[in-house]
């Protein structure tokens, strides 16, 4: 091995290094505001195929620690919460509540989530074709309970949560 190829790995193994020693935010909040999963299907795919990167009950793999992937696990992460947030759920209005169940609705339809490099490490976050299509149909059922509720009252956090709980939409 040629000295300029030895000086070009210790190289690369000092970037690498260094980059170990940035730090990268893999807080989870406590979880206070959050939506009551529900029971069954549509829960064990909420929290199958979409929790880590949107809410604060991210599941820290070990990949996530080392640079550079910690950096994209972390961006993944935060952009997640800041699209949708099951553990704020409660603290948002309705209007909000209601323009990220559209979302929802648009990224399951559009096949833009769960995202690739996700289910790719993630197989159980694999979604067919049937389990879409039972989200898609949860998030335009709870869109339609928002949007009545909301012209029947004001909104208040804690009673939405109560609401949800006894129409079983947890």
């Amino acid at each position: 091995m040629s000295n300029s190829v030895k000086i070009a790995l210790l190289a690369l193994l000092a970037v690498f290094v260094a980059l170990q020693l940035y730090p990268v935010d893999r807080a989870n909040p406590p979880v206070t505001a959050a939506l009551d999963l529900p029971e069954g299907e549509v829960g064990d795919i909420l929290r199958d195929a979409c929790l880590d990167c949107h809410s604060h009950e991210t599941v820290w793999p070990w990949y996530s620690r080392i640079a550079p992937a910690s950096f994209f696990v972390a961006d993944h992460v935060e952009e997640g919460r800041e699209h949708l947030n099951f553990s704020t759920w409660t603290t948002e209005d309705v209007e909000s509540r209601d323009h990220m169940l559209e979302e929802m609705v648009e990224v399951m339809e559009e096949r833009e989530m769960p995202l690739r490099s996700y289910t790719l490490i993630h197989p159980e976050a694999r979604l067919t074709g049937a389990q879409r299509s039972l989200l898609i149909r949860w998030a335009r059922e709870r869109r339609a309970g928002l949007r009545s509720s909301e012209s029947r009252e004001p909104y208040d956090a804690a009673e939405d949560g109560e609401h949800d709980r006894r129409e079983g939409r947890g």
